[in-house]
Parts: structure tokens; sequence; C-alpha cells
């Protein structure tokens, strides 16, 4: 960065990068469309860069922006932080956006209350929510998400701070016309009981198998779908037998109408966790980010 580059002008082009567009940064920072052209063209010159090039109607940023953007979203936050304290931290005038990374499950139970909450406390901020990938890829680190929210497993980088948010369970579900619906099942009639399960991977077998294999008995495994919610909405249309988290997707299951169906062994419980990156340890704006989630669970379950 060169020494025309001030604080003003990371803040602006941390916008850029992040809206991908000057009028979504313009809003963003309340400023006018033409004044947001001139910052922009501050920035160029400072930079020696184009940074956003019209890329039919949107913009697309130049390979030297790609390679700058997660340091200078880290010097925007760490200034952010340095100039402010937790005490003296005013939500209601918060701006500018937040990703979260959560399954589709989480997402459609967790999205609308902890919107309402946002919305309610800060309603200058915008949450982005994005699905899970087939693979873990370290997006904390890039600065692609702010949060995620999920099972965080080990082999994390030593950077991710991993908080538990709650322990859970997964349950059997399946509709109401289904034969096992209503009733305790034997071990044999879950067994035989034609299934369906959720997989981010893609994997036919995992600790249910592993279980039952122990017992002489494997189950009867239909398919595979990419999020509970996919699932659910399966079980509510077919004789398969589901799963979901019991105390989490109670009230999915409960909008579905699906019935809990015992599940006649014990299941290795469900762990979900929140994480973030270690730059974000200190800052204000994060941590009520993060008690926003934890308070809004809270609520989830105890409803």
């Amino acid at each position: 960065m060169q020494s025309r580059m001030d604080l003003n002008l990371l803040i602006a082009l941390d916008a850029l990068l992040e809206e991908g567009s000057v009028t979504g940064a313009a809003e963003r920072l309340h400023l006018s469309g033409p004044a947001m052209s001139r910052t922009l063209g501050r920035i160029r010159k400072a930079l020696g860069d184009p940074v956003l090039v019209r890329s039919g109607r949107a913009m697309a940023p130049t390979p030297r922006a790609l390679a700058i953007r997660a340091e200078v979203h880290e010097l925007v936050q760490r200034a952010q932080t340095l100039f402010s304290a937790d005490d003296d931290l005013d939500v209601a005038t918060l701006s500018g956006s937040f990703t979260l990374q959560a399954d589709e499950g989480t997402v459609a139970v967790l999205a609308g209350p902890l919107l309402e909450h946002v919305a309610r406390e800060a309603p200058g901020v915008t949450l982005r929510f994005l699905g899970e990938g087939p693979r873990d890829d370290h997006l904390l680190r890039r600065d692609t998400v702010d949060l995620e929210i999920g099972v965080i497993g080990p082999g994390q980088p030593p950077e991710t701070r991993v908080e538990l948010l709650l322990e859970d369970r997964f349950v059997s579900v399946v509709r109401p016309e289904h034969p096992l619906a209503g009733r305790d099942v034997t071990l044999d009639e879950w067994a035989e009981a034609v299934q369906i399960t959720s997989t981010r991977r893609g994997r036919v077998s995992g600790p249910i198998d592993e279980l039952l294999a122990e017992t002489g008995r494997a189950r009867r495994l239909a398919g595979t779908v990419p999020t509970v919610t996919a699932a659910l909405m399966i079980v509510q249309e077919a004789d398969l037998l589901g799963f979901a988290a019991e105390r989490l997707h109670r009230r999915l299951m409960d909008r579905l109408g699906l019935v809990r169906v015992p599940v006649p062994f014990e299941l290795p419980p469900l762990v979900l966790s929140l994480g973030w990156h270690a730059r974000y340890d200190a800052d204000p704006a994060h941590a009520w980010l993060r008690r926003s989630v934890r308070d809004v669970i809270t609520g989830i379950l105890e409803e």
C-alpha cells in the first residue's frame, strides 16, 4: 500500500471488494453514487490498479484486488477494534454485513429468529448465510466466512477458535402414515425400515452403520441427499425413515408434521460449535454477533 492509501480509502476499498459494486459500497457506507465513484478513482490512483472492472452488467475484481482482499479486510477490522472498546460499542449504529456458514437444517431454524434479533438491535447490519460445501475449505482462514456454526471436527488450523454451542442427539422420523409411526420398534424393525440420510459428502456409511454392524445387522439405506431439510421433505411424502437433531430441528419436524420413532440403541451425541478466526477474538462487533447466535439458539431450545 502506498502512503496515499489512508484509513478512509481502506474502508472504502474493503466495502467495494465485499460488495462487488460501486452502488452496493455506497449504500453500505451511506455515500452517494458519485462520491463512491470518486473514491474508487482515488483508490485506483493510489494502487495503480483498476481494482474493479466491468464484466457484463456486474463488476469483477482484478487479480491484484483479489490478492489483497483478505489483508485489506483484516486491516480495517483491526483498526476498528483499535479505536473502539466493547463498553463503547453501540450496536444500533453498526453497519455492514456478516457472513455465517451452517448446514441448511440449522439455517432453516436459526435464520428467522436471528434475522429478527439483528434487525431489532442493529438495523444497519445484514447477515449472509452460506451453506456447507462438500469439503472443508477453511473459509474462516480465507476470511470468506465470519462465523461457522456446525460440527467442527479436529484438524482445524491453529488460529481457529471453537466454542461449544449445544449438544444434541439424532432421532429418527417418519410421516404419520408410516407403519412405524406412533409405536416402539424393535432393533430388527428399525434396521429393516427403508432409510434416507443427509450428508454433504455423499457418504453411504457412518457411525450408525458401525454400531449396527456390531450387532450383526445392516440398515436398508435407499439413498442420501445433501441437506437435512431436503431429507425431511422427502420423508414427509414417502415411506422412508429419516433423521434430524432432536432439539435443534424440533420446530422443523413439527412444521412438516413428522413423527419421532425411538432409535432402539444409543447414538453418538451431536456436538455443534461456533468457529471463528482468531483475528476477531477482541472485535466488539464480532463478539456481539457470537452472543446473538448463542442467545437465539438458547431461545429456540427453550421454546
